[in-house]
C-alpha cells in the first residue's frame, strides 16, 4: 500500500465507513436497498425537465415557501405541477418525525449511540423512514452527527459521540434505515456546529488535520451511506460561513467525498446570493431572502450564471428521481405502524440504558420490596428534549405508576418542585390573583406594589403564561427584568419538560437573593389576539427544605428508593454547568445520607458532574427515553434485562476538568472567534494526553453480570488489522458485553496522533459461563493520520499498541503489532 491511504481506495478495500459499522459489530453490513445507493448522476428524465424549466421555476426549487396545507413541519419547497414535479415537505426528525400529529417519540440519538450497535441504528432509522412517509413528508432533517466537544452544547443529547468511528458507523447505519423507506434523509450540520451559544455567528478556527481527524469523518460517512441531503451549519469555518464556505461545500464535499445530493441551509443561514451558490450551496430555507428575487436578480443581470442555478437544481432533481418523485405520481404512502414503532422504542431504550455505578447490589431491585420514588420527573414523563428534536409522542406513562405495578409498596415525595408555590397574599400589596390573572384579548394590565419578604432568603420566582413568547408579561422587581426576552432562538425552542406546566402553560424562572423587608414589584401584561392566562409563583429556601424534607422522610421509610433527576436541555440554549439544576445536588445528598439504597436515574442531556457520586447505591444514566422510557427504565430497575448501554462521552469531575475547561478561546469563544486548539484531542483523547481521570470514562458501563477478557492476538493483513480476543461471562446472568479495541500511535509518523484512538467494537449477549471468540477489524483509515501537506490520509505503519477493555479506562488486554506498507 502506498504511504497515502485515499479515500477511493479506502472504499474499495474496505467498504468504506459502512465497513467499520460492519467491523464494529462483527456482522456483514446487509445489501443496500436501491434507496441506499448514490446514482452516478442526474439521468435524462431530469436533463429534460432542466430544459423545459423557466428560470422562475427553477428558482421557486430552490428555496423554501408558506405551505398551503401545511402538516406542522419545518419547510416546504412548492413544486412545478405543470411538469409533474411534486412538492417537498421537510420535516424534523432526530427522534421522530416532528409535525403536529402523533408519531413514535424514539429514544434521544445520545442514547442510541449508547447501545454501540449499527443495526439498532438502522431499525431506529426504518422506524422514522416509515413513519416519515405515513406523515405526509419527503425529506427528514436528520440525523445530526456533529461531535460532542464541549459538555455545555445545548444538542448534545440530539447527535451520537465524542468519538468519530463511533459517530460513523451510527450516522451510515440510520441513514441506510431511513432512506430505505423511501425517506430522503438529511445530514446536519456541516459542519464544526458544536455548540449553540452564538452558533449563527462565532467563527471557528480549526486547522485541516483536526477537522478530518474528527469532525468530518461522520459526514464522509453519510456520504458513503447515500444521504440524499447534507444541511449546512449556521456558524463559519476559518472565517468564511459554512454555507457559503467553498473548502467545505465544494472542495471536501463534492470533489473529495463525491457527494451527489443536494446542500441546504440550517433555518435562516444563509447570508448571500453569489458566494453561496457558486460555493455549492443549491437551496435555502425556510424563505427565499437570498434564493428568491435575489437569486432572479443576479441571474439576469449577469453576476450569477445561469448554469449555477441549473447545477442547483439538477441536485435536487436527481435525488427525487432516485426515490421515485418523478414517477408522474408520488410513492404510495404507507400506513403508521405505532405498534411497532413503539416496541423498536423500547427496544432501544432498554439496550442503551447505562449503568454507571451499582454498589451493594442496589440494583436489581426486589419486585416485591418497598420503594420511594423522588423527583418530579418520577411523575411527569421526560420524553425528549427540546427544540427541532421534540416529538409528540403516542403516549409517555409516568415513571411511578410502572414502578407502582412491579413494587410491593410504592411511596412518593416530590423533592424538587419545577412549578412553584403560590406568593401569600398577605406578602402582596394591593393583593392580586396570581394564582390566575386573566388578560382579556386586546386588553392590557398593569400592576405597581409591593412584595414584602419576611426573612433573608433566596427565592426562584416561577411564571406561568399562556402567551407566545413576545408577549410574556414583564415582570420587573426593584428595577430587575426578571425575565427578559432571550435572543436568537432561545425563546422559541424551549426545553422538554420543565418549560411547560402541567396544564400546558409556558414556564420561565429567575432566582435571587432577597433581603428582608419590601421590594417593589411592578407587572405589565398584554392580552394579544387571543388574551392571556398567568401566573407568577415562588420557590424559596424554606420551601426547598419542606420538600426535601419530606422525601428523606419517605427514604427512610423505603428499603429501597429511585430517585430521578433532570436537566432540561434545547436546541438555542447552551447549558451553564455540567452540575445539575437547581436543588437536586442538596436533594440527593439527603437522601443518599437517609438511605444508601438509593439509585439515581438521570433524565440528562449530556455529561453531568455527580459531587454526590459517593453517597448513593446506584447511577443510571436513561438521557431522554422516549415515549417508552417509563417501561425501559422499570426493566433495567427490576433486572429484566441486563443494562447495555455504554457512554459515548466522557463524563468530567466537574467544570473545571474537561477539554475545554479555563479557556474561552476554545469555549464559548473570545470576539466572536473559537478556537479548536485541542486540536484532535477530542474526548477521551484529551483525557489521555493530559494525564486527567474523568468521572467516568468514555465506554463506561456496568452489567448485572460480570466479563473477562483474554487470550487476544492482533494480525496486520494490507487492509488493515484483525484482533482477536475471548470474552467470557464470568457471572450467573445472562449479560451484555461490550468489549472495545484501541490503537496507539504510529512511531514513523511525525504527525500529532492521540495516545489511543478507538479502533472498533461489537456488542455481545452472553449466557451465564459462555466463552465467544471475537474478532474485530480496524480499517487501515482508522490507522492512519491527515497530512495537511499532503492533503490526504497517510498510514500509520510501525509497531502499534493494541488494547482490549470495557471502556477507555479499563483496558485489560494489551499486545503490539507491526503494521506495513
Amino acid at each position: 500500500m502506498s504511504d497515502t491511504v485515499s479515500r477511493r481506495s479506502a472504499l474499495r478495500l474496505l467498504g468504506g465507513s459502512i465497513a467499520v459499522a460492519a467491523a464494529a459489530t462483527g456482522g456483514l453490513t446487509p445489501p443496500a436497498r436501491a434507496l441506499d445507493r448514490p446514482d452516478a448522476g442526474a439521468g435524462p428524465r431530469v436533463e429534460g425537465l432542466i430544459t423545459k424549466l423557466t428560470l422562475d421555476e427553477k428558482i421557486s426549487l430552490l428555496h423554501g415557501a408558506t405551505d398551503p396545507a401545511s402538516l406542522g413541519q419545518a419547510g416546504y419547497v412548492p413544486g412545478v405541477k405543470r411538469l409533474g414535479i411534486p412538492p417537498l415537505r421537510l420535516a424534523d426528525g432526530p427522534a421522530g418525525v416532528r409535525v403536529t400529529r402523533h408519531a413514535t417519540a424514539l429514544p434521544a440519538p445520545v442514547l442510541l449511540a449508547s447501545t454501540f450497535d449499527p443495526q439498532l441504528a438502522r431499525r431506529y432509522g426504518q422506524v422514522i423512514g416509515r413513519e416519515g412517509r405515513a406523515l405526509g413528508q419527503d425529506v427528514l432533517l436528520s440525523p445530526m452527527v456533529n461531535l460532542i466537544r464541549t459538555p455545555y452544547a445545548g444538542r448534545n443529547f440530539e447527535t451520537f459521540s465524542e468519538d468519530p468511528l463511533l459517530a460513523s458507523g451510527l450516522v451510515a447505519a440510520e441513514i441506510g434505515g431511513i432512506q430505505g423507506e423511501g425517506l430522503i434523509a438529511t445530514v446536519k450540520h456541516f459542519a464544526l456546529n458544536n455548540q449553540e451559544k452564538d452558533r449563527d455567528s462565532i467563527d471557528v478556527r480549526v486547522d485541516e488535520q483536526t477537522m478530518h481527524e474528527t469532525e468530518l469523518r461522520g459526514f464522509e460517512a453519510a456520504v458513503d451511506a447515500g444521504t440524499g441531503a447534507v444541511m449546512g451549519a449556521y456558524n463559519k469555518v476559518n472565517g468564511t460561513f459554512a454555507c457559503e464556505n467553498k473548502t467545505l461545500l465544494t472542495d471536501i464535499l463534492r470533489e473529495r467525498w463525491g457527494f451527489e445530493g443536494w446542500v441546504m441551509t440550517d433555518w435562516f443561514a444563509a447570508h448571500s446570493t453569489v458566494e453561496a451558490i457558486t460555493a455549492g450551496l443549491d437551496m435555502e430555507m425556510p424563505d427565499g431572502t437570498h434564493f428568491g428575487t435575489a437569486l432572479r436578480t443576479a441571474v439576469r443581470n449577469g453576476s450569477v450564471p445561469e448554469r449555477y442555478v441549473d447545477r442547483a437544481v439538477r441536485r435536487v432533481l436527481a435525488v427525487m428521481d432516485r426515490f421515485g418523485l418523478l414517477d408522474g405520481s408520488t410513492p404510495p404512502r404507507p400506513d403508521r405502524d405505532a405498534k411497532a414503532g413503539a416496541a423498536v422504542a423500547l427496544e432501544i431504550a432498554k439496550a442503551g440504558a447505562t449503568l454507571l455505578r451499582n454498589e451493594r447490589r442496589t440494583l436489581p431491585l426486589s419486585p416485591g420490596g418497598s420503594v420511594a420514588v423522588v423527583g418530579p420527573t418520577g411523575t411527569l414523563p421526560f420524553v425528549s428534549g427540546g427544540g427541532s428534536a421534540h416529538v409528540v409522542p403516542d403516549h409517555a406513562d409516568s415513571p411511578l405508576d410502572v414502578i407502582k405495578s412491579r413494587a410491593g409498596k410504592v411511596t412518593y415525595a416530590l423533592g424538587e418542585d419545577l412549578f412553584g408555590k403560590a406568593i401569600p397574599a398577605s406578602a402582596l400589596s394591593p393583593a392580586f390573583d396570581s394564582e390566575g390573572q386573566q388578560v382579556a384579548a386586546g386588553a392590557s394590565w398593569t400592576y405597581d406594589g409591593t412584595l414584602t419578604v419576611s426573612d433573608a432568603d433566596e427565592w426562584t420566582f416561577v411564571i406561568h403564561y399562556s402567551a407566545a413568547p413576545t408577549l410574556r408579561p414583564k415582570v420587573l422587581l426593584d428595577g430587575e427584568d426578571l425575565f427578559p426576552l432571550a435572543p436568537g432562538y432561545g425563546e422559541y425552542f424551549s426545553g422538554g419538560l420543565v418549560s411547560a406546566a402541567p396544564d400546558g402553560l409556558s414556564v420561565r424562572r429567575k432566582t435571587l437573593s432577597l433581603t428582608e423587608g419590601a421590594h417593589r414589584l411592578q407587572i405589565t401584561a398584554q392580552g394579544g389576539d387571543a388574551g392571556q392566562l398567568f401566573r407568577l409563583r415562588r420557590i424559596t429556601g424554606a420551601t426547598r427544605a419542606q420538600d426535601v424534607a419530606a422525601a428523606v422522610k419517605v427514604a427512610r421509610a423505603a428499603r429501597d428508593v429511585v430517585l430521578f433527576a433532570y436537566e432540561d436541555a434545547t436546541e438555542g440554549l447552551d447549558r451553564t454547568t455540567v452540575a445539575l439544576p437547581g436543588n437536586q445536588a442538596k436533594l440527593i445528598e439527603a437522601v443518599t445520607a437517609a438511605n444508601p439504597r438509593t439509585t439515581v436515574v438521570l433524565n440528562t442531556s449530556s455529561s453531568t458532574s455527580m459531587p454526590w457520586l459517593r453517597g448513593t447505591g446506584a447511577v443510571l444514566q436513561m438521557y431522554y427515553p422516549g415515549q417508552e422510557g417509563a417501561a425501559a427504565t422499570a426493566a433495567v430497575l427490576f433486572g429484566d434485562c441486563d443494562p447495555g448501554g455504554r457512554l459515548t462521552q466522557s463524563f468530567p469531575v466537574d467544570d473545571d476538568h474537561h477539554p475545554v475547561a479555563g479557556d474561552p478561546r476554545r469555549y464559548p469563544g473570545v470576539n466572536g472567534t473559537e478556537e479548536y486548539s485541542e486540536g484532535i484531542h477530542v474526548g477521551y483523547r484529551w483525557y489521555d494526553a493530559q494525564g486527567v481521570r474523568p468521572l467516568f470514562p468514555f465506554g463506561h458501563g456496568v452489567s448485572y453480570t460480570s466479563f473477562s477478557y483474554g487470550d487476544l492476538a492482533a494480525r496486520w493483513n494490507r487492509h488493515g488489522l484483525d484482533v482477536d480476543f475471548v470474552v467470557h461471562n464470568t457471572g450467573r446472568r445472562d449479560g451484555i458485553a461490550v468489549p472495545q479495541v484501541y490503537v496507539g500511535r504510529s512511531p514513523d509518523l511525525r504527525l500529532d496522533q492521540a495516545v489511543r484512538v478507538l479502533g472498533g467494537y461489537r456488542r455481545l449477549a452472553l449466557r451465564p459461563g459462555e466463552r465467544r471468540r471475537v474478532t474485530v477489524r480496524v480499517d487501515a483509515r482508522t490507522l492512519s493520520s491527515w497530512d495537511a501537506k499532503r492533503h490526504d490520509w497517510v498510514l500509520g505503519t510501525g509497531r502499534r499498541s493494541v488494547w482490549v477493555g470495557a471502556s477507555s479506562g479499563d483496558l485489560r488486554l494489551r499486545t503490539n503489532v507491526e503494521v506495513a506498507r
